[in-house]
């Protein structure tokens, strides 16, 4: 598995870990991101549990697992969260920061120790030891309980399932040619966003944002301008439907 540092300013950074070349054939490559404050961390979408020996292998390479105070779930999928219940038995005084709205789903993954925190349909924050992360409401995109993250100081979104690209496990890390990334972007965004009015909702919520990168759960990473590049792909594509 690799790791990927995308920002830091000194106490505060930025990791991606993924691109996992060991990782089973048919299941599918995602991305985890580590957020780290001032000696906290919090994990976001910590990845299926085929993934959790390389991540743990990988997260105590760079930090003292007791820094590992939070994980993050933006919805209930498996590739997302099921690796939950082996983060239980390595973590002490954990939370678990999701949606309200799957607690009981997520629960099956197995959660004894780890304290599950409620996010409520409007949003809310992750104080990180001092670093405010906000919860960005993104229902029905495409679970009808989701969030993504924003780090307003790194100017950083985390996005989950928009912007997502399957591709292999050797592929760039940042998008460089945005033109013909779409290709890659185009059929799992139409299959898989069910609704033009969450899809309009959102990227009105995301363009008051100031993003320098956008960090999708799958595939690769926009900086710079290819933000705003992919809101405008994104508001004008179709979605919610079946093209055969």
């Amino acid at each position: 598995m690799k790791t990927t540092e995308l920002f830091n300013d000194g106490g505060h950074c930025w990791l991606m870990l993924g691109r996992d070349a060991d990782k089973p054939e048919k299941v599918i490559d995602t991305n985890q991101y580590v957020v780290r404050f001032n000696n906290e961390a919090v994990i976001l979408d910590p990845g299926g549990i085929e993934l959790f020996a390389p991540m743990l292998d990988s997260i105590v390479k760079l930090m003292p697992l007791e820094q590992v105070k939070y994980l993050f779930a933006s919805h209930q999928d498996p590739d997302i969260i099921s690796s939950l219940g082996l983060w239980d038995q390595v973590l002490e005084n954990a939370c678990l920061y999701s949606p309200w709205l799957w607690e009981g789903f997520i629960r099956h993954f197995g959660m004894e120790r780890i304290r599950f925190m409620p996010i409520a349909d409007p949003g809310g924050v992750l104080n990180l030891n001092g670093l405010e992360l906000r919860f960005i409401p993104a229902h029905y995109l495409h679970s009808s309980g989701n969030f993504h993250v924003y780090d307003a100081k790194a100017k950083i979104l985390f996005s989950g399932d928009i912007g997502a690209a399957l591709e292999p496990v050797d592929s760039p890390m940042f998008v460089d040619d945005f033109t013909a990334h779409t290709a890659k972007m185009r059929y799992f965004h139409q299959r898989w966003m069910p609704s033009e009015q969450a899809k309009h909702d959102w990227i009105q919520r995301v363009r008051l944002l100031d993003i320098d990168m956008m960090c999708p759960q799958h595939g690769r990473i926009f900086r710079g301008e290819q933000v705003t590049q992919f809101l405008d792909w994104f508001e004008q594509l179709p979605v919610g439907q079946l093209n055969e």
